[in-house]
């Protein structure tokens, strides 16, 4: 056979030409987001189906660990006793970080639990991920709600800082969807993911100022209890929150530039966020065509 037929026929055939899967991004943003948005919608509803209270039962879980912790931290043990609207304070912890635990722990499973989707069906695979995080939005939008109830019910009035919550929802959302990337695809090769991020999310709960104020260490004549502040809040989860509370609650509360020691700091915790969706992506849209082969 002469070197023209040969490579003719490889030609038609295809030989020697790299086939890829599906990717992480498809051809179309639209339809990414189509997909991401009845992926996510079909689940939310899923959850409650059969259900007597349905979505009463979202909202009661939060109140619930709310009412606990209350309980112990500020009856008991007096955390927060001279800390303005307390209460309203720590719902909204529990709240963000519900949905922080529900965003990123869905994602880890998410491509393995659509296995049959994924390996029957040339979709863009971002969809995935991207309705877990959806889904844990649309319930925390019904668990905001109390927040609201309470702060107001507690003397709280409607401030300008509650326009700069969907801004901080969105960098907590992105965070959420930078780690959620990198946890599914992760996964899919190796499942010893999943114990390790409960016990990540289990120390960031302790490690973040959930149900104590980061106040309590802000105080200037403790030597050392500054400087951990300052650390905690490099955490982008923990300055977004503490941020939410300056901007939402009341302005008593230390800032998020206050909290880290300075506002060029700030950059620290942006800079981790922008990180956790940069590898995110990557290592999600490498592993995205081979994900149907792995499952």
């Amino acid at each position: 056979m002469s070197v023209s037929v040969a490579a003719e026929l490889a030609r038609i055939e295809g030989v020697g030409t790299e086939v890829r899967g599906p990717t992480a991004l498809g051809s179309s943003p639209k339809r990414l987001w189509t997909l991401a948005w009845a992926l996510a919608v079909t689940d939310f509803r899923l959850r409650f189906f059969g259900s007597v209270l349905g979505y009463l039962w979202q909202l009661m879980r939060p109140l619930m660990l709310f009412g606990v912790l209350y309980a112990v931290f500020s009856l008991f043990l007096d955390v927060g006793e001279d800390v303005a609207y307390y209460p309203v304070a720590l719902l909204l912890g529990i709240v963000l970080y519900s949905f922080f635990n529900e965003a990123t722990s869905s994602s880890v499973r998410s491509l393995v639990m659509r296995e049959n989707l994924v390996r029957k069906i040339d979709f863009p695979r971002l969809a995935v991920p991207l309705a877990s995080v959806l889904t844990a939005l649309f319930n925390l939008a019904l668990n905001l709600v109390p927040v609201f109830v309470f702060l107001l019910a507690s003397g709280g009035r409607p401030r300008l800082g509650w326009l700069a919550l969907p801004f901080l929802l969105g960098l907590l959302a992105l965070f959420a969807l930078g780690l959620g990337m990198l946890l599914s695809a992760l996964f899919v090769r190796f499942r010893d993911v999943e114990p390790i991020w409960d016990v990540v999310l289990q120390i960031t709960f302790y490690a973040t100022p959930i149900f104590y104020p980061i106040e309590l260490l802000l105080d200037p004549d403790q030597k050392d209890l500054p400087t951990v502040a300052h650390l905690i809040m490099c955490n982008p989860f923990a300055a977004i929150l503490q941020a939410a509370r300056h901007l939402v609650i009341d302005p008593s509360y230390a800032s998020a530039a206050e909290a880290i020691g300075g506002t060029a700091l700030l950059l620290v915790p942006l800079g981790l966020l922008a990180l956790a969706v940069y590898v995110g992506f990557r290592v999600f849209a490498r592993e995205a065509p081979r994900v149907a082969e792995e499952l």
